[in-house]
C-alpha cells in the first residue's frame, strides 16, 4: 500500500512541539519589531508635522514666535505620549524671513517608553509679514 512511508521513531515524538515553540517565538519577535518600527516612524512624522505647523502658525501676520512654540507643544501633547519631555526651540534665520522650529524628543524603544537616544525634527516657514 504505502511502502515509502516509515513509522515515526520514538526519538521524533515531541519534536513538533519544540519546533512550533521556536517558530512562534521568532514570529512574535518579528511582529513586535515591525510594530516598534511603526511607532518610531509615527513619532518622527508627528514631530515633523508639529514643527511645520508651529512654524506656519508663527509666520501668520497676527502671531509671534511664542505662539508658534506653544502651538507646536500643544500638537505634540495631543499626539504622542511623554511629549512634555520634548524640547521645542523656535527662532528666526539670519535673513529674518525664515522661521525655524526644532523639536527634540527621545526615541521610543519599547512601545512609547522612551530611551536616551535623541530624535530631532526641524521645519521652516517663510515669514512674509513686514
Amino acid at each position: 500500500m504505502f511502502q515509502g512511508l516509515k513509522p515515526t521513531s520514538r526519538r521524533d515524538t515531541g519534536a513538533v512541539v519544540a519546533e512550533s515553540a521556536m517558530i512562534i517565538g521568532l514570529v512574535t519577535l518579528l511582529c513586535g519589531t515591525i510594530l516598534q518600527i511603526g511607532v518610531i516612524i509615527h513619532t518622527r512624522n508627528t514631530m515633523i508635522d508639529a514643527a511645520s505647523a508651529g512654524a506656519r502658525y508663527a509666520a501668520l501676520a497676527d502671531r509671534n514666535l511664542t505662539d508658534g512654540q506653544k502651538r507646536t507643544a500643544a500638537l505634540l501633547a495631543s499626539s504622542i505620549p511623554n511629549a512634555e519631555s520634548a524640547i521645542v526651540t523656535i527662532g528666526r534665520e539670519s535673513d529674518g524671513e525664515l522661521i525655524r522650529v526644532t523639536v527634540t524628543h527621545h526615541l521610543p524603544m519599547l512601545g512609547f517608553i522612551t530611551a536616551p537616544v535623541p530624535l530631532s525634527a526641524t521645519a521652516q516657514a517663510y515669514d512674509l509679514t513686514p
